[in-house]
């Protein structure tokens, strides 16, 4: 999950830069589901990322809601696994 979480954050960012969106802070909560085998083994088969994302002036909100889907299709790692990556972002404007 931290590395879906890394790679979606430093794709994000940099997304957010190249369209003049000025984020002054950046979390993520990540939370997956798992499968357990019989024999103790067993596989992510969903995870969700939940960014907090803090932008610096109301007029970047929607640009920087939309970055995510951008961010999200770019990650090589979320294309690389076998099992969906949701996303659940929250932008706030930072006082």
């Amino acid at each position: 999950m931290a590395s879906l979480s890394s790679c979606h954050m430093l794709w994000y960012l940099g997304l957010a830069a190249a369209s003049g969106v000025v984020v002054t802070d950046y979390v993520d909560s990540p939370t997956g589901v798992m499968t357990e085998q019989s024999d103790g083994s067993g596989e992510f088969v969903e995870v969700t990322l939940a960014p907090l994302v803090r932008v610096a002036d109301p007029s970047m909100v929607s640009r920087a809601e939309k970055l995510h889907a951008s961010a999200s299709s770019k990650c090589f790692i979320a294309r690389s696994v076998n099992f969906p990556v949701r996303h659940n972002p929250t932008t706030e404007v930072s006082a």
